[in-house]
């Protein structure tokens, strides 16, 4: 059994820990989603914007891919999103990972025997938040 002169001091740590972890989830407001975002070594392109936590994709630079994609859901440093795309659907999650790096990865892809739903399977994305001035 622990003393009491020692649970203080975990109480304490574990207070701060707490508190830490709270702080992090909201650094990240919803505008901090919005703007242009380009994926990293590439020129495919798109823009976000919220309203009432519904996140709106626009296609900036679709690099010739023609896809589609329903609001998404928007819920501190997750956002998730279904995407239609040649016959495939799937739904995408992103982390916003500081105020100018997204990371995104495939939650699910349907037919999963389509080629595009093997290729990304267990790969990740990284977005980058550009200025206007990019």
């Amino acid at each position: 059994m622990l003393s009491s002169k020692l649970k203080v001091p975990i109480v304490f740590i574990s207070s701060l820990f707490m508190v830490q972890a709270e702080l992090h989830a909201q650094a990240f407001s919803e505008q901090a989603w919005e703007g242009n975002w380009i994926v990293e070594g590439s020129f495919f392109e798109v823009g976000i914007e919220i309203e009432n936590s519904v996140m709106t994709i626009s296609q900036v630079e679709s690099m010739g891919f023609v896809w589609t994609s329903k609001s998404a859901k928007v819920e501190g440093s997750i956002a998730t999103v279904e995407i239609e795309y040649g016959g495939v659907t799937g739904v995408a999650q992103a982390e916003l990972v500081s105020e100018d790096t997204t990371v995104v990865f495939a939650l699910s892809c349907e037919p999963n025997y389509m080629v595009i739903c093997l290729l990304t399977k267990d790969q990740r994305v990284i977005f980058r938040k550009i200025n206007a001035s990019d």
